[in-house]
């Protein structure tokens, strides 16, 4: 009985170890379209996205324009968007080359730098996102993930959170006309 009940243990033990473990960006590493974000990332695109609550309501939805352009190396995304009940907010993305074949992003409602990882047809990022909220603003940890799934095509899709506890998520489809 001993016996059994200690390898009970450890298969249970490696299957939460297992649920803990996350995705890496370089799992994606062999897909295709490989996304270079200065090709993609470049001119004019528009998004469509909705915004979900915790138990995955939709609360909102929104469009956007993207205009991205790069000079010497930098890139600029300034991001226009208009939200279902009119209310409209700009985000202005800075993206430079880290030395490294990442990129370091900054924004003005983002607090503090981002890395931008990409592999494949994989970008994935980290920040913090400063949002108005009832009449104050609030910090959000944004775990940001985008994929690659034709040259015109990129689906993203972000988990929100604050002190750990998941408090909603943001699904979007960014084109290329």
């Amino acid at each position: 009985m001993y016996g059994y009940l200690k390898l009970l243990f450890i298969g249970c033990s490696f299957v939460l170890l297992n649920a803990c473990s996350s995705v890496d960006v370089n799992d994606y590493k062999t897909n295709k379209p490989t996304l270079n974000i200065t090709e993609f990332f470049n001119g004019s695109l528009n998004a469509h996205g909705i915004l979900k609550d915790r138990s995955g309501k939709v609360t909102r939805y929104f469009n956007a324009t993207i205009n991205a352009s790069w000079n010497n190396g930098v890139g600029t995304l300034d991001e226009q968007f208009v939200f279902d009940d009119g209310e409209k907010q700009t985000r202005i993305w800075q993206l430079r080359p880290d030395g490294q074949g990442s990129y370091i992003g900054t924004a003005n409602d983002v607090v503090g730098e981002s890395t931008l990882r990409t592999s494949g047809n994989a970008l994935f990022l980290n920040y913090v996102l400063r949002v108005p909220y009832r009449g104050q603003t609030l910090d959000l940890n944004i775990d940001d993930r985008m994929y690659l799934v034709s040259d015109k095509v990129l689906i993203n899709e972000s988990k929100m959170s604050k002190w750990g506890f998941d408090v909603g998520e943001i699904n979007l489809v960014i084109t290329k006309p």
